[in-house]
Formats: C-alpha cells, structure tokens, sequence
C-alpha cells in the first residue's frame, strides 16, 4: 500500500519519536484551549447587529462598536462628502501595484505621476476646484498607509544612494554618508517625531512652515532610509568585485555599472531585509500619535474616550491589531513570491 506523501511527512515532522509525539501533543492541547474561547469570543458569541452598547448583550466581542466607528477608523475626520478622494487614490494605488507586477518598465512614470498626484486628491486646493481638506483632518487607516507610502517613497532611493556612499571611493562622500547612517540609526525613531514636529518650527525662519505631517513623513523616512542603506550595503557587498572590475575593462561608466550590473543583483540579495524594514516602517507609523496625529491605532484610542463605547478596548485593539498584521504578512508574502521568481529568472 502506497503512502500518502504528506502523511508521511507530517508523521517524520511530528510523531517520530515518542519525546516529538508528546510535544506535539502538548501543543495542540494549548492551542485549542487558547483557540476555542477565542473563536467563541470572536464570532460564535459575538454581538454583530444593532447600535449602541446596549445592543451587545451577548458574552461576545461587541462588534456594532467597530460598525459604528468604520469610517472614522478608515478616514479619520476626513469630510464624508469627500471620502470619494480618497477611495480612488485607494483604486488608484491597487491598480499601481498590479500594474507594475505585470510590466516593471512602468516603474519611473509611475514614480513621477502617482504621488503628486495621491497628494493633490487628499489635499485639494491649488486652484483645481477640489475642496481643502487640511491634513488635521486625515487620520485612520488612510493616514497609516500614507505615511508608509511615501516615507518608503524618501527612503528606499536614500537608502540606496547612502549604501552606495558608504561605499565610495571619494572619502567627503563617504564620511558624509557614515556620519547620516549612524546618527539616524542611534537616535529613537519617537525622538525624530517629537523633535521633527515641535522643534523644527523653533528653528525655521520666520513666515516659513513645514506642515506637520510633512515632518513626520521626513522624520520617519530618514530613520528607515539609514536601516535600508545597511541592508542594500549588505546586498552589494555579497556581489564579487571581479563584476565591476570587469565591466570598467569595458569601459563603462560607474552609473551604468551600478544600474545595469550591481544594483539589481544587490537589491535582489537585500530584498528580504529591505522588506523587513518596510514592515518596521508600517509599524512604527503608530508612533506619530505623540504629536497628535491620529493614525488608526490613534483613531482607535480617540474611539475609547468616547462614554458611549467606555471599556471597547478589546474590540478596538484587536481590530486594529489584524489590519496590522493582515498588512505585514501581505508584505511578506509578497516579498517571497517576488524574491522566488528572481530566483527563477536567474536560473537559480
């Protein structure tokens, strides 16, 4: 009798010896005394329809909270009649991201276009007729993913040309990007937000101001830019220098030889690591609450004040906690399959 295959791997995996056997078993025991009261709690004996606290009678997780929250907890305060803007940068950024998986040579127009423009829709103004919606009244969901967007935006290119400062020949440039990479790396990213926000105006000009969301972007995008310049650092110094060696008794120029021959192969290398500090960077976009930007874990804690919804505190942190994580394991996700196909299209 032939065995089946993942039976037998689930059997030299799990139960190949009698110490395997009792740890397996232990495990499963904690996980359904941990996973059956949970799904209870979340689903089975959750309160799901009505409107107010009193609706949720049942020993579940109170749901109709987060019902009832859903647009503050996506848009913030954003105006309601403008939310449209915002559901079409939305379309916008997903039709992106399909689109630059299908053909990467869309990349630089994309680059060029796609942000102003995001910036335009949110914002309004500039004599296009869209009304001003001032970047006090953004928060949520929208808020989170736009400062990881375009703080990743500064960093990533930064990172990239600080790694390869770092590694220059000319010591000025050198000694300036070491100096960069080891400040932004040393201080705390909450410290960068803090002083971004409410020192920086202090030391400005007079008559000139930085809007606060544009210096907590910055300030996060340096901090990620120094983490991303070691990891790239780390994919260029994995490359055998008879690469660039051999590519300068071509004649190639540095630029050319960084862009066609040393970058793709050190990017594809650091992939996993430049992944990982985008997930940091998505994460630590929670910390912007300090100078009272309301991000969606800001919004959920605004949420809790409320006397109406006194004592939601599980409803709203696990709420947030699975956009958080259904977003950071998307990311990884994606960064394997993309990390595979590079695999496959260098015959690896």
């Amino acid at each position: 009798m032939t065995k089946v295959p993942w039976v037998e791997t689930l059997r030299q995996r799990l139960f190949a010896t009698w110490w395997d056997t009792a740890i397996t078993l232990v495990c499963l025991y904690i996980v359904w005394r941990i996973s059956v009261p949970l799904f209870h709690w979340l689903l089975l004996d959750a309160n799901w329809s009505g409107t107010s606290r009193e609706d949720c009678k049942s020993p579940g997780a109170c749901w109709v909270f987060v019902r009832m929250r859903f647009g503050q907890f996506m848009y913030g305060q954003y105006p309601v009649p403008e939310r449209w803007r915002v559901d079409l940068v939305g379309i916008l950024l997903v039709m992106s991201v399909a689109a630059l998986s299908w053909r990467r040579s869309l990349v630089i127009p994309a680059l060029i276009v796609l942000p102003p423009l995001g910036v335009w829709l949110l914002h309004g103004g500039w004599g296009t007729g869209l009304r001003v919606v001032e970047t006090r009244e953004w928060g949520g969901l929208m808020l989170t993913l736009f400062l990881a967007i375009y703080a990743g935006l500064i960093a990533i290119p930064l990172g990239i040309l600080l790694a390869l400062g770092r590694r220059s020949r000319l010591p000025l440039i050198r000694f300036a990007s070491v100096v960069f990479i080891e400040f932004w790396r040393g201080v705390p990213i909450i410290t960068v937000i803090f002083l971004a926000s409410l020192l920086l105006p202090l030391i400005m000009p007079t008559g000139f101001d930085v809007d606060r969301l544009a210096r907590a972007v910055i300030g996060l995008a340096f901090v990620i830019a120094a983490y991303m310049a070691e990891a790239v650092r780390g994919g260029l110094q994995a490359l055998p220098e008879g690469q660039t060696e051999a590519a300068q008794a071509l004649g190639l120029g540095y630029w050319r030889i960084q862009r066609l021959i040393v970058l793709p192969q050190a990017l594809r290398i650091a992939l996993p690591a430049m992944t990982n500090e985008f997930i940091a960077l998505f994460k630590n976009t929670t910390l912007v609450l300090i100078v009272s930007i309301f991000d969606l874990l800001g919004i959920a804690q605004a949420a809790l004040a409320d006397p109406a919804w006194v004592g939601m505190n599980m409803e709203a942190y696990v709420f947030a906690g699975a956009i958080y994580w259904f977003a950071c394991f998307g990311l990884s996700q994606w960064s394997r399959l993309r990390e595979k196909r590079l695999q496959v299209a260098h015959g690896r």
